[in-house]
């Protein structure tokens, strides 16, 4: 395979496409083939780290490199860039199976400090623009290790998405002076229909606006930008809220869940965003226990997508699962919204 490694620009969409082809050589699900996982104590890529009960990695197969060359093809056309940036894996626990819900809440919490000092000294980065921390879980999302781990991309650009967050959010605080997500979670927790669980410092829902089945929203109540706002308490608070929807999913059907995990927090360019609020967003597969909800033409070709469902009902099939993981969980610092 030919060597190419670069960021190439869609015209069409206005956005940075991460080309990065040595990645296709990198290990499918280890364990399935007898294989060392490389995450777990003793490993190549842990063995010289003591003991430890949150480590962050390098990306062994990384998708952006802080000595990554100039593209080596001219073009009068279509733009090229440096695939320059860091990768990195937050390897959550020594133990090779289990969820964010397993672990204890100090442990979570310990996750949760190491999220927030990454994001921290990866912004700080002269060339990283926007820090993007996210979670994928289960192999019906691709996933190629099993052992619990997050990644953390720092990005030489803002991503699409969050940059639409951010036009919006602005244009709300122009037009009505004041935070949209705020005025989101006022109004939710005010009609309480869509609510799954909530403790002093987040509330947990499926947002009205749901594109997935069982897409759960982690708000802070604080209107705060990023991680780093985040009070200690907070950060617990948080820990404790992860756990909790986690719990809910891996009980929604008596199964482990796949999931996707995304942070949203502001760009990290020098600019002030003032105006947005950092949230957490899951997306997992599943519409009902033995059927996926897959993007098809309409969700892939025009990002509009087909709610299959009710969210108020699958809200009350998530409280429902929810207080089912509540009566079993050792500690929690909140409670299911009913």
């Amino acid at each position: 395979m030919r060597k190419v490694h670069e960021l190439r620009w869609n015209p069409l969409l206005g956005c940075w496409i991460i080309v990065a082809g040595h990645r296709a050589r990198r290990p499918w699900r280890p364990e399935e083939k007898k294989r060392i996982c490389p995450f777990c104590p003793g490993a190549p890529e842990t063995k010289d780290e003591g003991e430890w009960d949150v480590l962050v990695l390098p990306n062994k197969y990384p998708a952006l490199s802080l000595d990554a060359e100039e593209p080596n093809m001219k073009d009068e056309f279509y733009r090229h860039g440096r695939a320059v940036g860091v990768c990195e894996v937050v390897v959550e626990t020594p133990i090779h199976e289990g969820d964010l819900c397993d672990l204890s809440l100090d442990h979570m919490k310990k996750v949760i400090d190491a999220y927030t000092d990454e994001y921290e000294k990866l912004g700080k980065l002269r060339e990283v623009k926007y820090v993007v921390i996210f979670r994928n879980k289960g192999k019906e999302i691709g996933v190629s290790l099993t052992h619990p781990h997050s990644q953390i991309y720092a990005l030489p650009f803002i991503p699409p998405r969050i940059a639409v967050e951010l036009k919006n959010f602005r244009r709300f605080m122009e037009e009505k002076g004041s935070c949209l997500l705020c005025t989101i979670i006022e109004k939710e927790r005010r009609e309480n229909k869509r609510l799954i669980y909530e403790n002093d410092g987040f509330v947990c829902l499926l947002p009205f606006f749901a594109m997935w089945p069982y897409e759960v929203h982690v708000y802070p109540k604080r209107h705060v930008t990023s991680l780093s706002e985040l009070s200690n308490e907070e950060r617990l608070q948080l820990a404790d809220a992860l756990r909790i929807i986690t719990g809910t999913y891996n009980n929604l059907f008596d199964r482990d869940m796949p999931y996707i995990m995304v942070i949203h927090q502001r760009p990290t360019d020098g600019e002030e965003y003032p105006y947005y609020h950092m949230h957490i967003e899951f997306y997992p597969p599943y519409r009902e226990k033995d059927k996926l909800k897959y993007a098809a033409g309409i969700e892939w070709g025009t990002w509009t997508f087909t709610y299959d469902g009710v969210p108020e009902e699958k809200a009350k099939e998530l409280r429902m699962a929810c207080l089912k993981f509540l009566s079993k969980v050792d500690k929690h610092l909140g409670r299911c919204v009913s």
